[in-house]
C-alpha cells in the first residue's frame, strides 16, 4: 500500500516525501516557500527588464526599484494578514513579527509595492503609468511561479471535491483548518487518511500564466499608459473573484462572513473596468 504526500487520484499523479525544508545551513532551515518566491521575484524582474528596454526604458530603473518593492510588498503583506486576523494577534503583539510562521497576503504585497512606486516615480521623477506597465507582466509571472509555494506548505486549498483535478493531501502533513477534519478519510489503494479538496494553487497559477501571455501580447496595442497594469487588476481580480469563494484559509472582514479578499477583487474588477472605459472616452474625444 503507498502513502504519498500529495495524490491527484484522477489524474494518476503522485508526489512522495514532500518537505517544506530545501536544506540548512549553519543549522537555520531554508524553506521551498522562500526559494520559490525568490524565483518568482527574479523571473518578474527580467520580463520587467526586458520590457523597459523593448520600450526605450532603462532598464536598470527596475532594478533599483526591486528592493524599495520588496520591502514595501512584505510589509504590506504581513500588514495585510495581521489586521483581518487580529483575533490572532492581539494577545500576542511580538507574533506580528515572526515572519517565518506564515501569514502574508497577496493583495497586501501588491498595495505595498504601489506605494513604493508611487513614491518612487515622484522622487525620480518618472511616468507611474509606464512603469507600472511594464512590471505588470512580470507581477503575474510572480504569482504564478509563487502559488507552487502553497502546493509544497500543503495549504491555501479549497474545498472537498471529487472533480477530475481533485487534490488529496496527506492529513498528518498538510496544513488543514479545524472545519475541514470531518472531511479526511481513506482513498482505495492508499494507507493512511487523506482530504480531498480543490487545488486552488493551481488554478490560481494557471489564471496567471495565461494573464501573462495576454498581457504581453496586448502590450503592443494598448491605447494609453496605465491600460496594461489595469487589464492586470481586471484580468487578475476577474480569476481572483471566483478561486477566493474556493478556499478554506480566507480572511473575513470582522465578525462578518464577507471574505475581504473575494470583496476586494469584486473591487479591482469593477474599478479598472471603469478606469478603461473612461480613459479610452478621453482619448476618442481628442483624436476627434
Amino acid at each position: 500500500m503507498r502513502e504519498p504526500d500529495i495524490i491527484f487520484p484522477n489524474l494518476g499523479i503522485e508526489f512522495q516525501n514532500i518537505d517544506p525544508v530545501a536544506f540548512s545551513i549553519f543549522g537555520i532551515e531554508v524553506y521551498w516557500y522562500g526559494l520559490i518566491i525568490v524565483t518568482g521575484v527574479i523571473a518578474g524582474l527580467l520580463i520587467a527588464r526586458y520590457r523597459g528596454k523593448q520600450s526605450g526604458q532603462d532598464p536598470e530603473i527596475y532594478s533599483d526599484f526591486l528592493i524599495y518593492a520588496l520591502v514595501s510588498a512584505i510589509i504590506g503583506a504581513r500588514l495585510y494578514y495581521v489586521i483581518f486576523s487580529w483575533d490572532s494577534y492581539k494577545d500576542n503583539l511580538m507574533g506580528i513579527l515572526a515572519f517565518r510562521e506564515g501569514g502574508l497576503a497577496i493583495y497586501g504585497g501588491v498595495i505595498g509595492a504601489v506605494i513604493a512606486l508611487a513614491i518612487y516615480t515622484k522622487i525620480k521623477k518618472l511616468n507611474f503609468w509606464q512603469m507600472a506597465d511594464t512590471a505588470a507582466p512580470g507581477l503575474a509571472l510572480g504569482q504564478f511561479i509563487g502559488r507552487f509555494g502553497n502546493f509544497i506548505n500543503m495549504e491555501a486549498f479549497g474545498g472537498p471535491t471529487d472533480s477530475v483535478f481533485a487534490m488529496a493531501l496527506k492529513a498528518s502533513k498538510a496544513k488543514i483548518p479545524s472545519s475541514m477534519l470531518q472531511y479526511v478519510g481513506k482513498i482505495s489503494g492508499y494507507e493512511g487518511s487523506y482530504l480531498v479538496v480543490q487545488p486552488t494553487f493551481l488554478y490560481e497559477a494557471s489564471w496567471n500564466f495565461v494573464l501573462v501571455i495576454l498581457l504581453q501580447l496586448y502590450t503592443k496595442h494598448k491605447k494609453f499608459e496605465g491600460e496594461i497594469v489595469a487589464l492586470y487588476l481586471f484580468g487578475y481580480g476577474l480569476g481572483r473573484s471566483w478561486i477566493e469563494g474556493l478556499r478554506t484559509d480566507q480572511l473575513f472582514i470582522g465578525s462578518t462572513n464577507i471574505p475581504v479578499s473575494q470583496l476586494l477583487a469584486v473591487i479591482l474588477v469593477f474599478a479598472s473596468l471603469a478606469f478603461i472605459i473612461i480613459r479610452r472616452r478621453q482619448i476618442s474625444k481628442i483624436d476627434e
